[in-house]
């Protein structure tokens, strides 16, 4: 490590310790002296035990200029059993650090080494404590103006606060903590500055089933309400908009999350455990975020992944031996660009893969640059230099078949994948990023270069929040200026930089461990040909293809990375309710039948319990033992089924019994191009043979059964009429009536009329 060393103690007079700063920034100009005073501490100056905990909660200005004051605010935490008194928290400046190298180094050691470590500044900005009991925290501020930090060149300046005290069991001043931290110091802008582009990942995790409701507008159905947290203010996804719309930035979307968020604003649907989805309650939620993000993106880049944002890299190593798995990744890409420029209406790239931390191998380049990408955004720790130029190459690399490797910075990119919760280290993590910029634009190079930050895919929020402070920490432009990504992969590649993709023995193993394995391709294949046996069916087959298509790109989702079995159920997830679908369109089971004469007519019923209607249908109906019963004059009959929604519909099949019996007979459908579609039925038929002899019998039966019936008539007719012709000829043995006659006799109708 390159760091210059003061002696310890009592504190030089300020002429006399600016003059041995002098005398040892010059001497580290010197290789072979530089090397001897940066050398590890011999064992008599070896670290401190560390009693006081000290943490910096902020540091202000992070790039200060000349005239600035310098404000520290921290906590002191004493962690061992005694009381300190006679304390005071002191800061430390040492020499500028000689590379990127020595950076990373100073921010890795822990503990004070006397002799190592650089002396305090002028005592009278040290905060004094006069007792820190045990396990006590306590607040300190030191306010320094900067020309009193004697920062003699632009650099990187190594930056300590340490607290100094004593104890009952160490009665002699000594340092007992120390948190180490970065200064940038680049007072007037540079005559060559970097371009800096910072890549805003919009990417979260699949929220949206396969399942669509059954009216027009198809409302989605989402696994759970999460996404409306990340949406709300101060939530994830919210901080990204909200401090990404004044940053210098380039916007790198997943559609798919803007296609679930325009779908929350039209309306959606909940999962439940019980099953039956519930209305969503997050549609203003959705609208607000949503009109946030389009008006935080005008005039800005933006940059569009493949829908759902594929794992690049768990395609190539398993899944492009699986039969059309590689298929998925253009109609990916072009629906990509639909989506953004559909719900946020401004131009957008989709010339960009990103394959996860920027990890490559042949393989993988090959797998990214098939959905139409000709940059391939990887990182400094996979496309790696040989050390050979002594300072970093530009982003672009040209590594074959017009295909550009953008190579992000590592040590940028990753500054803040740590715990960025607490002030302290998210301060940390901003001075150090900071720090590699400056010392990256300070190597020797006459070329203006273009650097890339493309940080982890879904930053937390108070990742998020640090990642934005570091940004404006470069806004004042001394040693960046901002730039885009499509800028920087067009930019002139540097000759001498590093083209060879690294071989597959190379891949990190532990990203190896979390890719998708080849059985979960194989379960999207079979999906896939499921949705493609069913859609042929169906009279509006967009209603199950666009949605499905989408949830294929979606079960290949970099998102699933770390979540195997949450992986695992979506697939089986989809591939149920797909089935589920296909069995609403069936044959119904039938009862077993009885077919009486030479022939009759067999009917087979088809239920469609979908909303559309289902047509190129064949319904085939086959004998097992054609000697016995035939349709026609063979074995097996279809016919064409065309079933409206929500209908069933029932077909007659002309049957012939040749013989009597018990016969199966399956019925199944197929579809037109002869692909057998969904259960088989089958049934029993009793055949029953009417021969010759048996139907004279019968008709002489029933012939004698009329001759009988018009015998019987005749008698009963003959029997009739002569029981008329004897009542006509029997004499009467009464007079005749004569009408009215008095009590006399005589005739009364006379008077009567009168």
């Amino acid at each position: 490590m390159a760091e210059a060393a003061d002696i310890q103690g009592a504190c030089p007079a300020p002429v006399r310790r600016r003059w041995l700063r002098r005398a040892i920034v010059l001497l580290a100009g010197t290789p072979v002296l530089a090397a001897l005073i940066y050398s590890p501490a011999p064992p008599a100056e070896a670290a401190q035990a560390s009693s006081v905990d000290v943490q910096l909660v902020s540091m202000a200005p992070t790039a200060p200029v000349k005239g600035d004051t310098l404000t520290i605010h921290g906590t002191v935490l004493n962690t061992g059993a005694e009381t300190i008194t006679d304390a005071h928290v002191g800061l430390r400046v040492g020499p500028a650090l000689a590379d990127r190298s020595s950076i990373d180094e100073a921010a890795e050691r822990t503990g004070f080494r006397a002799g190592a470590d650089p002396s305090e500044i002028d005592p009278a900005y040290a905060v004094k404590i006069a007792s820190l009991p045990s396990k006590i925290r306590q607040e300190f501020t030191l306010t320094i103006p900067v020309n009193k930090l004697e920062l003699d060149k632009d650099g990187v300046y190594p930056l300590g606060v340490s607290l100094s005290g004593v104890t009952d069991s160490r009665p002699s001043e000594q340092v007992l903590g120390i948190k180490r931290t970065f200064l940038p110091w680049q007072p007037e802008a540079a005559a060559k500055r970097s371009q800096l582009t910072y890549v805003w990942p919009l990417i979260s995790t699949t929220r949206v089933t396969a399942e669509t409701g059954s009216d027009e507008l198809q409302t989605p159905v989402f696994l759970d309400d999460s996404l409306a947290d990340e949406l709300k203010s101060g939530g994830r996804l919210e901080q990204m908009v909200t401090l990404g719309k004044d940053l210098p930035i380039t916007w790198v979307i997943d559609p798919d999350l803007l296609y679930t968020v325009d779908a929350m604003t039209k309306g959606y649907r909940v999962r439940t455990p019980g099953g039956k989805p519930v209305q969503g309650k997050n549609r203003a939620v959705a609208e607000q975020w949503l009109s946030s993000l389009e008006a935080a993106v005008q005039g800005k880049k933006v940059v569009a992944l493949p829908f759902a944002d594929p794992d690049l890299a768990s395609l190539a190593h398993h899944g492009k031996d699986v039969s059309g798995t590689l298929g998925q990744l253009r109609p990916a890409t072009d629906k990509a660009k639909q989506a953004v420029e559909t719900v946020l209406h401004v131009p957008v790239s989709t010339d960009f893969s990103w394959p996860v931390d920027g990890a490559i191998d042949p393989s993988i380049v090959n797998v990214a640059t098939s959905a139409g990408a000709h940059n391939v955004l990887t990182r400094s720790d996979s496309l790696v230099e040989s050390g050979a130029l002594g300072y970093t190459p530009s982003a672009a690399r040209p590594i074959g078949a017009g295909t550009t490797a953008v190579v992000a910075d590592a040590d940028l990119s990753t500054a803040f994948q740590g715990d960025m919760l607490n002030a302290g280290p998210s301060t940390l993590a901003v001075q150090r990023f900071l720090a590699h910029s400056l010392a990256l634009n300070l190597q020797k190079t006459d070329e203006q270069r273009s650097v890339v930050v493309a940080p982890q895919r879904m930053p937390n929020v108070s990742q998020v929040q640090t990642m934005a402070a570091a940004v404006r920490g470069l806004q004042a432009g001394r040693w960046t200026q901002p730039g885009d990504l499509e800028a920087a992969a067009a930019a002139k590649p540097d000759p001498g930089a590093t083209t060879q993709v690294p071989g597959a023995g190379q891949y990190p193993e532990a990203l190896r461990k979390q890719e998708l394995p080849v059985s979960a391709f194989e379960k999207i294949r079979t999906t896939q040909s499921t949705l493609d046996r069913f859609k042929v069916i169906l009279a509006a087959p967009d209603r199950v293809e666009i949605p499905f298509g989408n949830t294929t790109n979606r079960e290949m989702s970099t998102s699933w990375r770390g979540r195997p079995d949450e992986a695992r159920a979506y697939r089986d997830q989809v591939q149920e309710y797909l089935i589920g679908l296909t069995e609403k369109v069936k044959v119904i089971p039938k009862s077993d039948a009885t077919l009486s004469g030479h022939s009759a007519t067999i009917p087979v019923s088809v239920q469609n319990s979908l909303v559309q209607d289902v047509h190129d249908l064949v319904l085939r109906v086959k004998s097992a033992n054609p000697s016995r019963l035939m349709f026609g004059d063979k074995g097996e009959a279809e016919q064409q089924v065309t079933v409206q929604g929500d209908h069933t519909q029932t077909v007659k099949f002309p049957a012939n019994a040749t013989a009597s019996g018990p016969v199966e007979v399956t019925a199944q459908l197929y579809t037109k191009d002869g692909v057998p579609y969904g259960k088989e039925r089958r049934f029993t038929v009793e055949a029953t043979e009417i021969t010759p002899t048996v139907m004279l019998v019968i008709a002489g039966g029933v012939l004698l059964l009329v001759l009988a019936g018009i015998k019987m008539y005749a008698s009963r007719k003959r029997v009739a009429a002569r029981a008329a012709a004897e009542e006509s000829t029997q004499p009467s043995d009464e007079s005749p009536d004569t009408g009215p006659q008095s009590a006399d006799g005589s005739d009364t109708s006379e008077t009567v009329n009168r």
